[in-house]
């Protein structure tokens, strides 16, 4: 199987302002382009395109070729599950609107430490066991958004799953909030083969601003290959780790598929001297505005009210960086643990610190930030 994978999550479309309106006649034409060049992996999910993107795949993938020549990836949508029954009318509903009798790869869809309660509550890893055991699944696994210590307990108490879902990029390697690198050896200590989600973080590592891009440009130039983009640069960065088995990428016209595919058909993992240019262009990502947290925990030892602080400000930072939020992060990173605007102000952190951070004052902006609709 070669190392790209096609996303079902930013199909085009005929109205812009409406994810429902796919355009299944370019769909086609791209999926067309895909298998013609030797590629094979799709993945959907129930909740893609307002609950469209599953429908679309049936008819610009699977009507039209023999099931056996493609691979279908699907994901069971967890947060609707409130009772055991549901799992398997979610599924048979799956399978109808793709037109499929199984699924060569199924996942449990977004796992986290909020959304792990309940799935072992309902009975989900003993669901998808059964899928597998009665072949309407052929791998199982699922999708994760969370940090290391949380994969290592699921995977743990799951060693059944054959792989998992995570979001891998150069940006997020490091991250103090993704820890992409942390979940990646976790996962290898636990043998799981690993798909990649956001390689270029939802477009943030395909525009670069001016002082990387110059960076990017004058060292391919010198090279002589004008041909690679920056998407180019962090898909490859992620499809070059060892464990990884796909990467996928949400495409959106011919145009991105074409120049994906096109650099991905004939593979090479990044150079000695890509890697330090990917390290070059963290660099810069990394010096705009962020907090420069380490991530000790020293803090969190003498917080009265044990707020998250590392974790938060390791939000922060991606919204600096990306100048986009997640709340559902913060959902989780603040389960069991104060919110920003609870601190009460008594300095014992800041006393704490070794990077000696302003963290009282730094708590009130990303309160602001991340707390301020909620008030």
């Amino acid at each position: 199987m070669k190392k790209l994978g096609f996303g079902a999550m930013r199909l085009p479309l005929l109205n812009p302002e409406d994810a429902a309106s796919i355009d299944i006649e370019q769909f086609k034409k791209m999926a067309d382009m895909f298998m013609d060049r030797g590629f094979t992996y799709f993945d959907t999910a129930y909740p893609y395109h307002q609950e469209h993107s599953e429908e679309a795949v049936r008819e610009a993938v699977v009507k039209r070729y023999p099931r056996d020549s493609f691979i279908l990836a699907d994901k069971m949508p967890i947060l609707r599950v409130t009772k055991s029954d549901d799992y398997q009318m979610f599924f048979d509903n799956q399978l109808k609107r793709c037109g499929v009798d199984y699924f060569d790869y199924y996942l449990l869809h977004n796992l986290g430490r909020d959304r792990y309660v309940n799935t072992e509550k309902f009975g989900g890893f003993p669901f998808i066991e059964k899928l597998k055991k009665e072949g309407s699944a052929k791998n199982i696994g699922f999708s994760f958004h969370d940090d290391a210590k949380t994969l290592d307990q699921i995977l743990t108490d799951h060693p059944e799953v054959d792989f998992v879902q995570l979001q891998i990029n150069y940006l997020d390697w490091d991250s103090i909030a993704i820890q992409s690198g942390a979940c990646y050896e976790i996962a290898k200590k636990h043998g799981k083969k690993v798909m990649v989600m956001e390689p270029i973080k939802g477009g943030t590592l395909a525009n670069l601003p001016e002082a990387a891009m110059e960076k990017f440009n004058s060292f391919y130039s010198s090279l002589g290959d004008t041909s690679l983009t920056p998407a180019s640069l962090a898909i490859r960065y992620a499809a070059s780790l060892d464990n990884v088995e796909v990467v996928l990428s949400g495409m959106s016209d011919v145009s991105q598929l074409d120049n994906n595919t096109t650099y991905m058909q004939d593979f090479k993992p990044l150079s000695e001297d890509e890697y330090k240019l990917v390290d070059s262009i963290t660099e810069i990502l990394n010096n705009t505005g962020t907090i420069q947290c380490t991530s000790c925990h020293y803090c969190l030892e003498v917080c009265p009210k044990s707020i998250n602080i590392p974790e938060y400000f390791g939000l922060y930072n991606m919204h600096a960086v990306t100048g986009k939020k997640s709340n559902m992060y913060y959902e989780r990173f603040s389960m069991n643990h104060g919110k920003a605007s609870e601190c009460v102000k008594c300095g014992l952190c800041e006393k704490n610190c070794p990077q000696h951070i302003n963290i009282r004052e730094r708590l009130e902006d990303f309160a602001a930030l991340y707390e301020q609709e909620e008030k």
